[in-house]
């Protein structure tokens, strides 16, 4: 297994660490997926644990606890949605034009069963998903947008389906976008670069921000 850790920020309660596209966050079912951010930060920090995901294609802050009382505390911040995240993607076409303003993306989702990992809007049987979104700059030239977003709630794959639902799938994306966006980025074209919570210990506003290598 390889060691590489890329961490941002480590104290005695947390570890904020910079996962990269193609990486799980946590041990996958079957041989071969044991390697892992999760894994990867325990064999450098046995106390480490898992208090949210993101998914392997995605990249940018996640954070850790350390030990069971910080691990109860994140996981809590996390299910009471006082953890804010904001991520950045890049988008085929244009949503609406560049602005200050934040729209809101209200659509509920729901496993596509028999297609599973893939998540579907699903009006009679999925959960409510809100997504507060804008789009920070469009380039002409190639017919893509940059658009910031921050999920409200934590549905799995909700940024993706909710771009891929607006008609403007994420460049990369081997779930959502069509073969022709698909091709046009080595990788999913979405990246967590802020994440806002108070620590477990202190009580204090943490904020840490890295930004997208895209």
């Amino acid at each position: 297994m390889s060691a590489a850790l890329d961490i941002v920020h480590v104290d005695d309660s947390l570890l904020v660490l910079d996962k990269p596209a193609g990486l799980l966050a946590v041990p996958g079912r079957g041989p071969g997926k044991a390697d892992c951010l999760a894994a990867r930060a325990q064999a450098r920090f046995p106390d480490a644990r898992v208090v949210h995901r993101l998914d392997m294609d995605t990249s940018g802050l996640m954070v850790m606890a350390r030990g069971v009382a910080a691990q109860r505390v994140l996981s809590r911040a996390f299910a009471e949605r006082t953890v804010h995240k904001r991520y950045v993607a890049v988008v085929g076409g244009c949503p609406q034009a560049p602005t200050e303003e934040w729209s809101v993306i209200d659509l509920p989702l729901v496993c596509d069963w028999p297609n599973r990992p893939r998540q579907i809007v699903d009006h009679a049987l999925g959960k409510r998903s809100l997504t507060r979104w804008r789009v920070a700059q469009y380039d002409a030239g190639d017919d893509t947008a940059r658009v910031e977003l921050e999920p409200v709630t934590g549905r799995s794959h909700q940024l993706r389906v909710h771009l891929a639902a607006l008609g403007h799938p994420i460049l990369g994306d081997p779930l959502y976008a069509p073969p022709a966006l698909q091709a046009r980025a080595s990788r999913l074209m979405l990246h967590a670069w802020r994440l806002t919570f108070a620590h477990p210990a202190s009580g204090e506003t943490q904020e840490f921000e890295l930004a997208a290598p895209f």
